[in-house]
């Protein structure tokens, strides 16, 4: 199955559900002062700036995956990139105000996915995730170089015959597809969604040593139907591992052991979580991004836009075509990551790449 025709079953079938979706206390819908969109309002709005990254003209934009910030405020962005150019990179790196810094990873061409910054020790590490025909996760250091890369956990039981030493471009049940990360908030372990493969999450330790998994395919609390996010949540007394639950529509909370805590519903296609102090964010696949308080109550969905969310979904004919975008509206929110003032960033699931900066206002 291609990655192109799953996708398209995800936003088909929940498509036929966003009428039964809950309803958020605030649509946010977009505006104009001068120059300027806004979207959001009351505590929650922001300046919207599309085209805030400037990359080089010897490099090209492709299909953006996912964004995370480190201390010092520089943007980390992965491509899912071309496996036909192996030379260009699949990871850029951008300085606060939107300019090119370096660039590496394209060790990730054709399959980049996930990407989070980690400190450790006092020094930061990224983590990323390649899926496609790469299936791979790896640690590397902020300027790109690798400290260890791993691949299919055998020992799990979950995975056909070769799949970790002959990773072939080959979707299923059986396979591994890695999406993204959750770190553990003591003992220096992580976690790992499994979320285009067998719909699973891993726990590894501080030496990226397999322990543990808990889920499988389904729609039942506990079950996944690809859980393409993972987050942990220590909002509250007791940290929880948050899982964006994709295509069945939802978010689900697990103890650090996996146990099943809580779920809530409500969403189109969520694809990933992150927090800033008691605000947690989820964009979502299907144009919009969603932002909850610690109690887990919608306090605005940024983009919210029923009409054009009917026109993103209409084969596709969006996202492959920037001169139909419009200021203000998301098309695939597939990441996106707070800065430490709160700011927001997100990256779109676009053949031509889109990262957009949401300034609070």
């Amino acid at each position: 199955m291609t990655t192109s025709s799953t996708r398209r079953r995800f936003l088909e079938q929940s498509a036929a559900a966003t009428v039964a979706a809950l309803a958020a206390p605030y649509v946010c819908t977009a505006s104009k002062t001068d120059s300027e969109v806004i979207v959001g309002e009351g505590d929650y709005r922001y300046r919207v700036e599309h085209a805030w990254a400037q990359l080089p003209s010897e490099f090209h934009w492709q299909t953006t995956h996912n964004v995370a910030v480190d201390k010092a405020r520089n943007l980390y962005v992965i491509h899912e990139g071309d496996a036909s150019k192996p030379d260009h990179p699949a990871i850029f790196v951008f300085d606060a105000e939107g300019k090119y810094i370096r660039s590496f990873g394209n060790q990730f061409q054709g399959g980049g996915h996930g990407i989070e910054v980690r400190e450790e020790n006092g020094q930061e590490f990224l983590y990323v995730t390649g899926y496609q025909q790469l299936k791979t996760f790896a640690k590397l250091d902020l300027e790109g170089e690798t400290v260890w890369q791993k691949f299919a956990p055998m020992e799990a039981n979950v995975y056909a015959e070769g799949e970790a030493t002959n990773p072939q471009k080959v979707w299923g049940r059986d396979r591994f597809m890695p999406t993204n990360f959750a770190f553990h908030p003591s003992d220096g372990g992580f976690y790992l969604a499994d979320g285009y493969g067998a719909w699973c999450i891993h726990r590894y330790d501080a030496e990226g040593k397999w322990l543990s998994s808990f889920g499988e395919p389904g729609k039942e609390d506990g079950q996944f139907n690809t859980p393409h996010g993972v987050w942990m949540d220590q909002r509250h007394e007791q940290p929880l591992v948050v899982v964006a639950d994709r295509a069945n529509g939802r978010l689900q909370w697990f103890n650090l052991d996996g146990q099943h805590q809580k779920t809530l519903g409500g969403f189109l296609l969520p694809a990933n979580i992150d927090i800033h102090q008691d605000l947690m964010l989820v964009p979502d696949l299907q144009a919009r991004i969603t932002l909850l308080d610690k109690n887990h109550s919608v306090v605005a969905q940024l983009g919210e836009d029923a009409q054009w969310r009917e026109q993103v979904l209409d084969k596709y004919k969006v996202r492959s075509n920037p001169d139909s975008w419009v200021d203000g509206k998301f098309v695939h929110p597939h990441d996106a990551c707070f800065d430490p003032d709160g700011n927001i960033f997100v990256a779109e699931w676009v053949s031509t790449g889109r990262v957009s900066k949401l300034t609070r206002v």
